[in-house]
């Protein structure tokens, strides 16, 4: 994946480097001045390991890992309930009743349903927290990012973590417009 934003990397320098070299270029050859190169600059950053040097993402993982051990818990106790349950069946089930046996097995069956629920509850709620953990944190590091590509004058900065562009400089033009018009949507 790597080598895929790095090649379109290169293209897009190559692209928008030589299209802007052969615009001044033609200026110049108009005007009769020497051509004056506009300085691209592009950067790259990997969010995620920045994200893995905040003290605050340490803090944020022990109290994941707190969560995760508390429904793990509960899901051992269930087990246990479950797992006691199918033993009983198992042993008397040669001397119980035909609708005793039925019950027992809509039990265990109900127990398998509940615990099946509940891990997938568990699951949804350990993701539901990281994001509200560390979005703040996240927030704070593409602040950073858009800051250090005002204060270094950064064309744009790409994120190796995240497919999209982390910046793009304040001169950039919105073309938006022109494609919703190139493809008649308003």
């Amino acid at each position: 994946m790597t080598k895929i934003k790095l090649f379109s990397l290169c293209l897009f320098i190559l692209a928008f480097g030589g299209r802007a070299y052969s615009q001044d270029f033609d200026q110049s050859q108009n005007s009769g001045q020497s051509p004056n190169f506009q300085q691209i600059r592009i950067g790259y950053v990997n969010s995620d390991d920045i994200l893995s040097d905040f003290p605050e993402r340490e803090q944020a993982t022990e109290q994941l890992l707190v969560l995760s051990k508390e429904y793990e818990k509960e899901l051992q106790l269930m087990q246990s309930e479950y797992n006691k349950k199918y033993s009983d069946y198992i042993t008397y089930q040669s001397s119980l009743a035909e609708n005793i046996k039925l019950r027992r097995m809509q039990e265990l069956t109900e127990l398998e349903n509940r615990m099946q629920e509940f891990m997938s509850m568990a699951q949804q709620d350990i993701e539901y927290q990281e994001k509200e953990k560390l979005q703040p944190l996240r927030q704070k590091i593409y602040e950073a990012i858009r800051q250090v590509g005002i204060e270094r004058n950064y064309t744009v900065i790409y994120d190796l973590a995240d497919p999209g562009i982390a910046f793009v400089t304040l001169q950039a033009e919105d073309a938006n417009t022109y494609v919703k018009q190139k493809l008649g949507i308003q």
